[in-house]
């Protein structure tokens, strides 16, 4: 009898419905075609930039920021989800105590002869409940919840990819905005200075004015380059503070420590010979593929519904009128049962789950589709951006050079009477739009490092 029964429970749990997943095909280019000669293999990319500054605000923000703080809860909350789906395969024990006293009506005649109107009832008992996983539904339930239990790591990990990246960018805004600052700062300085010698010359009547009020206009001109440079430095300066989950009294109050730094190019990061497949471990990929796993395995959930369900129940206990026979031998009562549910008809309900978890892997395949898609986008984006950003950068470099060699130039030929202060004041107002531009162009791309790092996913 034992062999039989377990013969026909291998029978049973061979017919068990299982998540048939398959990762979908993708078709990759087999590697990619820029070469380099940097590359980062532990992670911590941001090291590329060889900053201390950097590595203390990364730091900084890698323990206080909130959205980082958000995602690793998250990761704590399907942790809890995959314990409790895998405590579904154990039974449920439960204890209970129940105290009756009722009176039966004497008027009724239904009362029968001995027995007393008003009656106790005193019940302790340990109950069990368990579920019999035959088609797999609670196997299919765990694997769902682990799926998402990754699903949620891979989230909490591009979270703290994507804040890198956010600190490295915010970060090298500020320090440009810092240099823009500062050469606007020195220009506006040089032409205050002109400006009063030649008020002087001016009293004097050595020049017109309208060649003084053309002076004047300019450095107007320059005064008014500052405030947009210091307000958006200000605004770099708050969305940085909040990327390191400073408080809002820190926020208002306090600012950024810089320090000095070069305006050195970094070089590229990308090895050559990088296999197109390495992207598949992107942090948002997995958790698409992982999401894609989990709506997989809610399949075979619905599916099960359409079987017998089979309940196993029972209890031990003591019944009693008198509380201190409770625990006698004589009260003692247990029962076994066993129940067995087959859904016949449900008006289409249990058709339509299917259906609706099946429509559901449909959407999870199209996210992770759509994200493949978008990973390429956004790295050969990125190979873009840090390619031209270098072109930028060493043209504006060249520009900068040459135009600082016209305003000393410019200045001879105005000391040797040569030529007017405002074919000096031109020179500096282009030397100026180009230091500017420089340091945007440095900006840029170390921002494309950055981009790129995150487009790798880390």
């Amino acid at each position: 009898m034992r062999r039989a029964l377990s013969l026909l429970m291998l029978v049973l749990a061979g017919c068990a419905i299982k998540p048939d997943y398959q990762r979908p095909a993708v078709e990759l280019p087999a590697a990619w075609k820029e070469s380099a000669d940097n590359t980062v293999r532990d992670g911590n990319w941001w090291r590329v930039y060889a900053d201390p500054a950097l590595e203390t605000l990364g730091a900084e923000s890698r323990a206080n920021n909130r959205d980082l703080a958000r995602a690793a809860a998250r990761v704590d909350e399907a942790r809890a989800l995959v314990q409790q789906s895998e405590a579904a395969y154990y039974p449920t024990v439960d204890a209970t105590f129940n105290r009756n006293r009722t009176l039966s009506s004497a008027a009724t005649g239904l009362l029968p002869p001995g027995v007393q109107r008003e009656r106790n009832d005193y019940r302790a008992s340990i109950n069990v409940a368990y579920e019999v996983d035959l088609w797999g539904k609670l196997r299919a339930t765990t694997a769902a919840a682990r799926a998402d239990l990754l699903a949620s790591e891979a989230a909490r990990e591009t979270v703290r990819i994507t804040l890198a990246a956010d600190v490295a960018k915010t970060w090298f805004a500020l320090r440009a905005l810092d240099a823009q600052v500062e050469a606007t700062r020195r220009t506006l300085g040089l032409r205050e200075e002109g400006l009063k010698l030649q008020r002087k010359r001016f009293d004097g009547g050595v020049i017109s004015e309208y060649d003084y009020r053309q002076l004047e206009a300019e450095v107007a001109a320059a005064r008014a380059q500052l405030p947009p440079l210091e307000r958006d430095r200000e605004i770099q300066e708050t969305a940085l503070a909040v990327l390191l989950g400073r408080s809002p009294k820190l926020i208002l109050e306090n600012s950024i420590a810089r320090t000095r730094e070069a305006s050195t190019l970094l070089p590229a990061v990308v090895p050559s010979g990088l296999p197109s497949e390495l992207l598949l471990r992107r942090p948002d990929l997995v958790e698409a593929e992982q999401r894609l796993i989990a709506a997989n395995a809610r399949i075979a959930v619905a599916r099960t519904a359409m079987f017998p369900s089979i309940q196993l129940t029972g209890y031990l206990g003591s019944e009693a009128q008198a509380l201190a026979s409770l625990f006698s031998g004589p009260a003692g009562i247990w029962q076994l049962a066993a129940a067995l549910a087959q859904p016949i008809f449900a008006g289409g309900r249990l058709q339509a789950a299917i259906a609706a978890a099946e429509a559901r892997e449909q959407q999870a395949l199209a996210g992770y589709q759509g994200a493949i898609q978008n990973a390429f986008r956004e790295v050969r984006a990125a190979l873009a951006a840090q390619r031209r950003a270098r072109e930028s950068f060493e043209a504006e470099s060249a520009r900068a050079a040459a135009l600082g060699t016209t305003l000393r130039l410019a200045r001879l030929r105005y000391d040797n009477g040569l030529a007017s202060q405002l074919e000096v004041i031109d020179a500096e107002r282009n030397l100026l739009a180009a230091e500017v531009a420089r340091y945007e162009a440095l900006r840029a791309q170390r921002a494309a490092v950055a981009d790129l790092f995150k487009a790798l996913g880390g």
